[in-house]
């Protein structure tokens, strides 16, 4: 009988237990946890396998013996905003350097993939349960526009994949109009293969189903935008979200078909939808909110917004019925998915009722990354330059700021940054931008929780990977191809001196610079100056006060001049150059040393790594431009002509010392009750 007696009373101890909030079980106590954020990984998986055999790769001599390498090209990385084969290993590198800070949670806020094709996501997922296996290390994800590329799977794939020879290779899925009519281009037959779809978010959720999409049974708490909507039958009466959680509730809750919103080409559905709205279709949202640890709450937002065309066939399931998500943001949040806003300032209004440290992570940037200078891109470069169109409003700011969110940790852009946003209700909003591991300058960031209200961010920057060099042999059979082809523009390939990841990615930046940025981006007359001078004759520009064209200054430097007057005028600017450069303890020789593709690098430098650019640029030529800068913004006599480059070429300068940043980007402390922010050494 009393061995009866005390087994009941175990099983109603169990039972309790069952019935308590783990908020009432453990204090709330989030300090020293650190969770490393890491987004715009754009994984792809340079040796997996084609499971229909369709493509073998370039057979690749590794520590494993010869694997084949399934790549894209050097010609295609060198166009692009990030590297799509030497990132498989600074993904390793990253996740080891985790392992070793013993850091046991990581984020990853969009563009985990290269695309959201199965080979890559496959590859990925390999990655991530073994450091989850092996280190006890658990990974949050939230969606880029590079995951799911629309709401729905489609046919896809890329014209450069590296072949043989150093040719590029086409390889699409098998419903893409260049495989269903088997067409071929350039020198090498399509491949066809469904391991390069694009995958949407259905297919997406479910592979990663452990990395955040959906709850998992040792998780203190879970929950979905649309939790409380879904009219489940809750244990004990209560409402979801209450004191009591129960994990097959969340899990009931969390499926993919309770997880959808109506979104409009206009705007917002459901109950925000107007009678003139058309186009209106029903979308998965992969938003969520967990608790792996008590007091720690990390809020994943998909603020990826497929807006509907105008005109569509009103089938859900048919891609070519939205636009992608890459330009919209939060912008397009506030507009088409309103009530993730009211879902935040709930959570928010929650955390600190209950003593919740709340961090935020989404792919997009929530407000103004740019240093202030975005008034003075748009200006100069023009208004759909620049990636302008990507840059929250500060009405869009306003509204994120004022649902009392304080941390939020974003990507997309591919920068390393901090934002501050100040509302005038006193509202302060830190956004950080946290870099690629795909892009200059690699890193990642850690977020130590120290106290309730203080959270320390450190930049992890990425020096060295093993092997990131793996594959040059590749490149360099590529490079011979098209020296052999006579290809325009072709790759510098002293990339292949590079001696560490960091040394790479540099490289990557400036032949990105020099192949699509200077010639895509900037308007011509400013290209053809800047790229005509050095330093020294830069600043001879300053003081020169002449009415002359590009062919004049070319005439000018090249001692071709017939323009007495105006060689006067050149040689006093010189002298006047000289004076100005003695006055701050530097020399024109000095200046002479740089040319105007080095100050279009660096510009770019600056504002891809903020701050940490400048262990990249020597400290004598960022005071060439700092004093440039002020020579070009002093007042002259007026001239149309020279005023126009004057006015062009202090902009520019303006805003590459802008980019030098005036936040803390590196290293920091937030003082979330404060609103302030302390640069740490």
């Amino acid at each position: 009988m009393k061995l009866f007696f005390v087994l009941a009373l175990v099983n109603l101890v169990i039972f309790l237990s069952g019935c308590e909030s783990p908020s009432e079980k453990i204090p709330n106590n989030a300090e020293f946890v650190r969770v490393a954020f890491m987004p715009d990984i754009h994984f792809h998986d340079i040796y997996g396998e084609f499971t229909d055999g369709s493509f073998k790769g370039l057979p690749t001599h590794t520590e494993q013996g010869v694997q084949h390498a399934s790549i894209r090209s050097m010609r295609a990385q060198l166009h692009s905003t990030r590297l799509f084969n030497e990132n498989y290993f600074a993904l390793l590198a990253a996740l080891d350097d985790i392992v070793k800070r013993e850091i046991k949670y990581v984020a990853l806020p969009g563009d985990f993939s290269d695309d959201g094709q199965p080979l890559h996501l496959r590859g990925l997922k390999t990655i991530l349960d073994k450091y989850q296996r092996e280190h006890g290390i658990e990974f949050f994800m939230a969606p880029g526009n590079h995951d799911p590329t629309r709401p729905v799977s489609h046919p896809a794939g890329k014209m450069d994949f590296l072949g043989q020879d150093g040719k590029e290779q086409p390889i699409f899925s098998l419903q893409h109009p260049l495989c269903a009519e088997k067409k071929s281009q350039q020198t090498n037959a399509v491949i066809c293969s469904d391991e390069v779809q694009e995958l949407g978010y259905q297919p997406i959720m479910n592979l990663f189903s452990e990395q955040g999409f959906f709850p998992r049974s040792h998780y203190v708490y879970y929950e979905t935008p649309y939790s409380k909507l879904v009219g489940l039958t809750i244990p004990n009466n209560s409402v979801y979200g209450d004191a009591t959680y129960h994990h097959a509730v969340a899990q009931e809750a969390a499926q993919f078909d309770k997880r959808q919103y109506e979104i409009c080409h206009q705007g917002a559905g459901g109950k925000y939808k107007q009678p003139h709205y058309s186009d209106c279709y029903w979308v998965a949202d992969t938003s969520y909110l967990v608790e792996p640890t008590p007091g720690l709450w990390l809020l994943a937002i998909d603020a990826n917004v497929y807006q509907p065309k105008l005109g569509g066939n009103g089938n859900a399931l048919d891609a070519d019925n939205f636009l992608g998500s890459s330009d919209a943001g939060y912008n397009k949040v506030i507009t088409h998915k309103p009530h993730l806003v009211e879902w935040i300032r709930d959570l928010v209004q929650r955390a600190q009722a209950q003593g919740k440290t709340l961090i935020a992570f989404s792919h997009f940037p929530m407000s103004e990354f740019y240093d202030g200078a975005a008034e003075d891109i748009a200006h100069l470069m023009g208004d759909g330059k620049f990636q302008l169109n990507r840059n929250p409003s500060a009405h869009t700011s306003k509204l994120l700021a004022d649902t009392g969110l304080k941390v939020h940790v974003a990507g997309h852009m591919h920068i390393n940054d901090t934002g501050v946003y100040r509302s005038e209700n006193g509202k302060v909003l830190f956004n950080i931008q946290a870099p690629s591991l795909a892009a200059y300058v690699p890193a990642y960031k850690v977020l130590t929780i120290k106290t309730a209200q203080q959270i320390e961010v450190e930049t992890v920057v990425l020096n060295d990977v093993p092997h990131f060099d793996e594959l040059f042999a590749h490149y360099r059979t590529e490079w011979d191809y098209l020296q052999r082809m006579n290809a325009a523009d072709i790759w510098d390939k002293n990339i292949l001196q590079a001696k560490n990841y960091r040394q790479f990615t540099q490289w990557h930046l400036r032949e990105l610079a020099r192949l699509r940025f200077l010639p895509q981006e900037w308007p011509a007359d400013l290209r053809e100056l800047l790229l005509s001078l050095n330093g020294e004759q830069l600043l001879v520009m300053s003081q020169l006060n002449a009415d002359v064209t590009l062919e004049q200054i070319a005439a000018l430097i090249g001692n071709t001049n017939q323009d007495r007057m105006l060689e006067q005028k050149w040689q006093q600017a010189s002298q006047q150059a000289a004076n100005m450069a003695h006055r701050q303890g530097l020399t024109t020789k000095s200046f002479a040393a740089w040319n105007g593709l080095d100050m279009g690098v660096d510009f770019y430098r600056l504002w891809n790594a903020d701050q940490l650019a400048l262990k990249d640029i020597d400290a004598q030529r960022f005071a060439h431009y700092r004093l440039l800068a002020q020579a070009f913004l002093s007042p002259v006599e007026e001239s149309s002509l020279r005023a126009r480059y004057q006015t062009r070429l202090a902009q520019l300068l303006h805003i590459l010392v802008q980019f030098a940043g005036d936040a803390p980007s590196n290293h920091f402390l937030l003082e979330l009750d404060r609103g302030q922010i302390q640069a740490l050494p």
